[in-house]
C-alpha cells in the first residue's frame, strides 16, 4: 500500500509540474482579450483547464511583473475589478511559446509513434 501511495504522490507532483507550463500558455492566450480574474477562471474551466484562485492570482501578478501583462482597475457592476490583458511583449512571447509548444508536440508525436 505504501508503494501505491508513493506512486500516486509522484504522479501528482509530475502532473502539477506538467500543468504549470500549460497554464502559463493558456492564461496568456486567454488574455489576448481583456478579462478580469473571475471571467478568466471561468473561461479556462469551460475549456477543461480548471485553476484555483490561489494559483491564478499569483500567476497573474508574476506575469505582470515580468512585463507580459498589463492591468487596470475599473468599476463594473458597482464593483472595482482588475482587468488584465496581454502587453505587446506578452503577445510576442506568446507567439514564441506557441511555436515552441508546436515543436514539442510534434517531437512527442514522433517519439510516441516509435514506442
Amino acid at each position: 500500500m505504501a508503494n501505491g501511495t508513493a506512486s500516486s504522490e509522484l504522479f501528482e507532483n509530475l502532473r502539477l509540474e506538467l500543468r504549470r507550463g500549460c497554464l502559463i500558455v493558456a492564461v496568456l492566450a486567454q488574455l489576448r482579450t481583456e478579462q478580469y480574474g473571475y471571467t478568466l477562471r471561468k473561461a479556462l474551466a469551460d475549456d477543461g483547464l480548471a485553476i484555483d484562485e490561489g494559483t491564478l492570482y499569483p500567476l497573474l501578478r508574476r506575469l505582470e511583473t515580468q512585463g507580459l501583462l498589463v492591468s487596470q482597475w475599473r468599476e463594473e457592476e458597482k464593483r472595482n475589478k482588475r482587468f488584465y490583458r496581454l502587453s505587446p511583449e506578452g503577445e510576442q512571447i506568446l507567439g514564441q511559446l506557441l511555436d515552441e509548444w508546436k515543436n514539442i508536440n510534434a517531437s512527442l508525436d514522433r517519439i510516441l509513434q516509435e514506442v
